[in-house]
Parts: structure tokens; C-alpha cells; sequence
């Protein structure tokens, strides 16, 4: 089952079919103890709707927080590694690949988190931009991953390789993460064999383009949310990016007007330009 958010509501696909739901947001849905008993209930006596038009789609989120994890991948270990040769803090993601505790920081408040379609930003202080395709979790109040979606960290390397203190800026700023184009609900794991694809196009043309598995993933989604909840409580569920295993190479960087899209299998495909 996969919910998208479209401003007259929830919208559930289910085999081929669409099903408009009785809640309206995200966070009443997830108030639910049994989020996927109540979605297939839900879909039983609802009537069918046509297929939500891509541009209506709004981000699917609510008043959750978002946040993100680091340094998941071998991939994303050696990027940060030689982005930080300037600062000589290379060993420092050597050492967080290989630690027992994750990265985990802060990515966005709800209201700036763009959806499908929408404009992402790169930071106009910035030299080296790039996006980081993640598999995103939906995970409830009482740490339960509930669902997956699609996620684009984007990241300012030049910042963040230039001081380890700088994170926050080179992460954190207007329309740096969108998130869709909807959430898959399943009770179960996604299987490690699930493919991440990236591609990038500048005027109509391909300009990088690059694949992983979640088999590549260094630390279990599970042991991410155990290590984000503890001490914090998220009222309202939260959102966190898993990190990425798909890094474009040093000599690439944004450009303004260029097309981003991510695919995961089973989700669907989250694409956005560059505004």
C-alpha cells in the first residue's frame, strides 16, 4: 500500500487501484496502533478515485520532524573522507563508519521539506553541491517503523569538507530535503536486494547517473531508530533518512535548472528540479 498527500487529503494505491481514506493527515494516521490493520480496513469500504495527478502531490508529511544518518555505506565513508582532506578530518568519518554509535543529525522541519516536483535549493554560498538519494523511514511515536519513502539529503560538500563544525550549514537550510512521492506501508522489511537509482539531467541530457542496494548499507534500519529515540520523544512520529551509497564524483556539481530523480523499487520514483 502506498499513501500519497494531496490537499484535499490521503490517498491509498492498492493493487493497481486508488482509495481515498477517512483520515486527512498523516498524523491522525499515525496516532493509530495498528496503522496497516486500519489501512486495509479503510480500503475495503472505501470507493475507488482515479490516480492523483503527479503534479498535485504534496510531500507526504505532517508535523513530523526529520532527520538523518550518516556515513552508512562504504561509498558515503570514502566521499566524506576526501571532502574533508582540506580540514584533515578524513579519519573522523573513518572512524564513525567503524563505530559502534551511528551519525545521526537533524535535516528539516516539516514546513521545509519540499515534495515531488517542487524546487530543491543549493546554497547560494556553496561551490559543490550534490544530492544524496536515501531510502527514508516513517516511524511512529513509539519507534516503530510503520513505512518507507524516498529522500534527497541535499548536501553542500564544499562546506562541510572545509570544517566538520559546519555540518549543520552544509545540511540544513531552505528546501535542502524533499521527501515522496508517497509512503509504501509495510509491516515487513524491505528486501536488501531493493535497488536505489540516481540520475541527474542538464538541458534534457543525462550528466550522472549511478545505482546501489540496500545490501550495501553498512547498519540496520532498526539500529538506526534505536539509537535516534534514545532520550528524545517525537510526539508525532518522525522521518529519517538512512544515508546514501551513491556519491557523484568530486568534479560534479549542480547547476540551477538541472532535473533530479530517485527511484527505489517498491516506492516508486521522487523527482525535482533545481530552483
Amino acid at each position: 500500500m502506498i499513501l500519497y498527500r494531496l490537499r484535499e487529503g490521503l490517498v491509498v494505491e492498492h493493487e493497481g487501484s486508488f482509495h481515498r481514506i477517512e483520515e486527512k493527515t498523516l498524523d491522525a494516521l499515525l496516532e493509530r496502533a495498528d496503522v496497516h490493520g486500519y489501512l486495509e480496513s479503510a480500503i475495503a469500504k472505501a470507493a475507488t478515485v482515479t490516480a492523483p495527478d503527479a503534479a498535485a502531490l504534496l510531500a507526504p508529511v505532517g508535523q513530523q520532524e526529520v532527520w538523518a544518518a550518516g556515513v552508512t555505506y562504504y561509498r558515503s565513508r570514502t566521499a566524506r573522507m576526501e571532502e574533508s582532506k582540506v580540514s584533515g578530518g578524513g579519519s573522523f568519518y573513518d572512524r564513525v563508519y567503524g563505530a559502534k554509535r551511528p551519525e545521526l543529525f537533524f535535516k528539516a522541519l516539516p514546513h521545509k521539506v519540499v515534495g515531488p516536483h517542487a524546487a530543491v535549493a543549493i546554497r547560494r554560498d556553496a561551490k559543490w553541491s550534490v544530492p544524496e538519494p536515501e531510502l527514508t523511514l516513517l516511524v511512529n511515536a513509539a519507534g516503530k517503523i510503520v513505512g518507507y519513502t524516498i529522500g534527497n539529503d541535499m548536501s553542500s560538500r564544499d562546506i562541510e569538507g572545509e570544517n566538520l563544525l559546519y555540518l549543520p550549514q552544509a545540511k540544513i537550510y531552505d528546501r535542502s530535503c524533499a521527501l515522496g512521492p508517497g509512503i509504501l506501508f509495510s509491516g515487513e522489511p524491505l528486501p536488501t536486494a531493493t535497488r536505489i537509482n540516481l540520475e541527474i539531467s542538464r538541458r534534457g541530457a543525462a550528466v550522472f547517473s549511478g545505482t546501489t542496494t540496500l545490501e550495501e548499507m553498512k547498519r540496520r534500519p532498526e539500529e538506526l531508530v534505536e539509537y535516534l529515540f534514545r532520550d528524545q520523544t517525537f510526539r508525532h512520529g518522525c522521518f529519517l533518512l538512512t544515508g546514501t551509497g551513491i556519491v557523484p564524483p568530486d568534479s560534479f556539481t549542480l547547476e540551477h535548472g538541472d532535473e533530479i530523480q530517485i527511484g527505489i523499487e517498491g516506492i516508486g520514483v521522487l523527482a525535482n528540479p533545481v530552483g
